[in-house]
């Protein structure tokens, strides 16, 4: 266990925002299957203070269950001001923590200054988390990068900056803007912010496996391990179980609890729509994967996916013999 400000993390694993897929459905099944916590998708503080016809969108983004607690909400901007403006409003809807993204790599974001654009100016994020701190009656965190290219390599500076200044937990993905999701990622650079820091430390990046987790804690001595990618179509990775060892029905049963979930929530039109990323990756390890990837990725209603989900298991039990 360890503590974000004084609020208790009871355990080690830790479901990673994504944008497009780590929303309440995907969150509920991986806080269920073990993960210690829940990470909204990101949240364009531009879209919360000047888009009210987005204000239906921002709400399903942000929508949370009880049992997900402790809920970190994820903003992004490029303006200091509206970033603490929006945090502040932001407490009112009820989170336990808001965790600014420092990170997100996509062009038009950290271009324009937000996301990884941020960690080109360590001096300036101490301003901006000295003013969430004072701000906030709630702790702030963040999630970064090594920096914004291998010549830059700022994160020392930058994790330095952050803690100084009122942040009360780093997650760190262990690559750099310019590397994006490719490429090894450098774990010896989250154990080396981990030396420093008297605030706990997350791992992010090139986890993979159950094996990778440990390793990760093992190489970095990092408090948690924030797995993203890794998850999709696996939640029981969160349960330290392997792929391989999670039975057909349990694969199939709990794509078609996800499915209906993300009908409930989005309707059955986009529901089943959103899906399809998601179901793709249920059945990827599959030997009949290849028969089905194509038609799983043009479902548009419930009675297709079940249709394939039911011929994925016709298909397999022979190979399971």
């Amino acid at each position: 266990m360890f503590k974000i400000g004084k609020i208790p993390i009871r355990g080690d694993l830790i479901l990673a925002p994504m944008d497009g897929f780590t929303d309440w459905p995907f969150r509920v099944i991986c806080r269920e299957l073990g993960s210690a916590m829940s990470y909204t998708e990101f949240v364009n503080v531009d879209e919360i203070a000047l888009a009210r016809r987005a204000e239906s969108a921002v709400k399903l983004k942000l929508k949370f269950s009880e049992g997900e607690r402790p809920v970190a909400f994820q903003i992004y901007g490029h303006v200091d001001e509206r970033l603490v403006e929006t945090a502040t409003a932001l407490q009112d809807r009820g989170p336990d923590i808001i965790d600014i993204n420092l990170g997100c790599a996509i062009r038009k974001i950290a271009e324009r200054g937000a996301g990884s654009g941020m960690l080109k100016d360590p001096v300036r994020l101490g301003r901006l988390f000295a003013a969430l701190a004072a701000a906030l009656r709630i702790p702030v965190t963040a999630k970064i990068r090594l920096g914004w290219d291998d010549r830059t390599r700022n994160y020392l500076e930058v994790a330095r900056a952050l803690e100084e200044n009122g942040c009360a937990l780093i997650a760190v993905h262990a690559r750099t803007k310019e590397q994006a999701l490719s490429g090894p990622a450098d774990w010896p650079a989250i154990g080396e912010i981990k030396s420093q820091a008297r605030i706990p430390i997350l791992g992010n990046g090139g986890v993979h496996t159950i094996a990778d987790i440990d390793a990760m804690k093992r190489e970095t001595q990092c408090d948690g391990v924030m797995i993203g990618r890794a998850a999709i179509g696996h939640p029981w990775i969160f349960s330290r179980r392997p792929k391989e060892s999670i039975p057909l029905e349990e694969s199939i049963a709990m794509a078609r609890r996800h499915l209906q979930m993300m009908v409930d929530l989005y309707g059955p039109k986009f529901g089943c729509l959103i899906f399809r990323k998601h179901a793709v990756r249920y059945v990827h390890h599959l030997v009949s994967v290849g028969k089905l990837r194509s038609r799983l990725v043009l479902c548009s209603n419930v009675a297709e996916y079940e249709s394939l989900f039911a011929e994925a298991i016709e298909i397999e039990k022979p190979a399971q013999l």
